[in-house]
């Protein structure tokens, strides 16, 4: 495919064309993954954090082995995802007691917020 530059780019008469070949430029694929992680032991959360880094991963995080296993690795290990996913500027929310979501900048886990109770006041205007 060409393109014919004349005129764009100053006042000059003889026309100009730059070839290129569109078949040689492989579609750069930027897809988001979402990718499930089993969190066995502390060492388990540097491949959570490579793929969130990568910035396309929402990462669903099994946490149930290291929480029967021993619970002051598993806070540290969550400890250390939160702040990697904070720097991201991403979110992290828990789902029941054994899962655990990070999501990179461009989304967003809904929190929902508990419904407040009435007083009784309420009822009378």
């Amino acid at each position: 495919m060409a393109f014919n530059f004349k005129g764009m780019f100053g006042k000059g008469e003889e026309e100009e064309y730059i070839e290129l070949d569109l078949d040689s430029v492989a579609p750069q694929e930027n897809k988001v993954i979402v990718k499930p992680f089993v969190l066995r032991d502390y060492d388990g959360t540097e491949e959570i954090l490579n793929s969130l880094r990568t910035g396309y991963t929402i990462a669903i995080i099994d946490i149930k082995p290291l929480k029967t296993k021993d619970i002051i690795e598993l806070k540290r290990a969550i400890s250390k995802i939160k702040k990697t996913v904070d720097a991201l500027e991403g979110t992290i929310a828990g789902f029941g007691d054994s899962i655990i979501l990070a999501t990179p900048q461009f989304a967003q886990v809904h929190k929902p917020t508990a419904p407040q109770k009435k007083s009784k006041l309420d009822y009378f205007g």
